[in-house]
């Protein structure tokens, strides 16, 4: 613990002498050196009615905190983002601290969270409107409001919301409005174009349906997602999400429960494209190579023992066509330890595109590439990740431990490499993808 300390006080020393307002003599301050962090890092979510159970706003705040800001920085716990930034991606919206922030936060506090100045702290962020990228086109949300009971386990519900469009449009960017910040963790989207989600909406008593690890149904197609930190980015010209006629919208919220009765109404913003859309933004996934169970093909018999705590699935996909990347989703269970996705390229060659070393179902989101990764035809992308089921993990929801197998509820297990993706040879000169054209009017 002391070797840490003097580690944490010499890299903080590194930063007072680098740092171009401080003296190597003087303390770290609030205003002059750590609010610029929490303004970058933190004050998306730790602010008056947002997810985070309190504020960073302002020196008080963040001096009652001092100690736990440099204990969850250091582990790296905070600002949460499970994927490594040493290996994968690069990714938009990265939500990670240099080592050189950590070492202030850390110096910070062990000298005494000094105030210092007010007139060094850097102007108030403003925090962009309901809507970032403007008002969008289209806007839907439940017709009431979700009530969400004061306690109990974290729910997960998906709302069917009818678009009411009479023909086919391109989407050229998604973005979602937490109706309730303080419970909304996470939302995923997608839309139905068969009607199988409204049917699980009319045999549920309460608005939308449960649904633990994604829709209930294999969507017709994606919409993005949202996570606290993750800023909406329209697609690339020429890129779009094509959203059939009569088409329903689907948005699975993963709620937190605050010990009182809550409500919520969130909503999800489509903006249509103004300009002629070329390619599709598609979907793959790599699940584990093992047999599928005799219900469906796509069932993996994914059977880990009880008190593995490093049980091994492989899975692999070839890509069939000269494609790129835009975005990639790793996703799991509570018994997940690490993921890693990996692009192995015809020529001998290979890139990471994805690896969480500290897999946490809490923190799952959609990855965006900072630009499009190619995949030559012939690329496999291959999927290595481990799950712990012994009694030793404090997330196994099952005590003792028992055998776990592939399903949709909490306590049973997934393995699936969600890829977003365009393919290099489409050009669909504004025209319905051709899966879709027999649902055009």
């Amino acid at each position: 613990m002391k070797s840490l300390l003097l580690y944490g006080l010499a890299l903080g020393f590194c930063v007072t002498i680098f740092h171009p307002n401080t003296r190597a003599d003087e303390p770290l301050t609030y205003h002059r050196d750590v609010a610029p962090i929490l303004q970058r890092h933190c004050q998306d979510c730790h602010r008056p009615g947002q997810v985070a159970p309190f504020s960073l706003l302002t020196y008080d705040h963040a001096r009652k905190r001092a100690a736990d800001l440099a204990s969850v920085t250091h582990a790296k716990l905070m600002p949460p983002w499970p994927a490594s930034t040493d290996e994968g991606g690069p990714f938009r919206d990265v939500r990670q601290l240099s080592e050189a922030e950590i070492a202030t936060l850390t110096t910070w506090a062990d000298q005494g969270a000094s105030e210092g100045d007010p007139a060094d702290s850097p102007p108030s962020r403003d925090f962009p409107g309901d809507w970032p990228l403007g008002p969008p086109d289209l806007v839907l949300k439940p017709s009431v409001p979700f009530e969400l009971d004061a306690t109990g386990r974290d729910e997960f519900r998906v709302f069917v919301l009818p678009t009411g469009l009479t023909e086919g449009r391109w989407v050229h960017a998604v973005d979602y409005r937490p109706g309730n910040p303080k419970v909304v963790h996470h939302i995923l989207g997608a839309f139905d174009t068969r009607g199988a989600a409204r049917r699980l909406d009319d045999n549920d008593p309460k608005p939308g349906y449960s649904a633990f690890s994604g829709f209930g149904i294999a969507p017709s197609g994606g919409l993005d997602g949202w996570a606290p930190g993750k800023a909406p980015h329209a697609l690339i010209n020429g890129v779009g999400r094509y959203l059939p006629a009569g088409s329903d919208v689907l948005i699975q919220v993963h709620y937190h429960k605050t010990g009182k009765p809550e409500t919520d109404d969130t909503a999800i913003g489509l903006y249509f494209a103004d300009k002629p859309i070329q390619k599709q933004v598609r979907g793959t996934l790599i699940v584990p190579d093992l047999p599928r169970s005799l219900r469906t093909r796509f069932r993996p018999d994914l059977r880990i023992p009880a008190g593995d705590d490093n049980y091994e699935v492989r899975g692999a996909r070839t890509i069939d066509e000269d494609s790129h990347a835009v975005a990639v989703i790793p996703h799991m269970h509570w018994l997940g330890k690490d993921c890693t996705i990996t692009a192995r390229y015809p020529d001998g060659t290979s890139r990471t595109l994805i690896r969480i070393d500290r897999w946490d179902f809490n923190w799952q989101a959609t990855y965006d590439f900072a630009e499009p990764v190619p995949l030559p035809k012939g690329t496999t992308l291959e999927m290595v990740a481990h799950f712990d089921n012994s009694d030793a993990n404090p997330n196994n929801p099952s005590s003792p431990p028992r055998e776990v197998r592939w399903g949709e509820q909490t306590t049973d297990e997934m393995c699936i490499g969600f890829l977003q993706f365009t393919t290099d040879a489409e050009h669909l000169d504004n025209q319905p993808p051709l899966r879709f054209r027999a649902l055009t009017p």
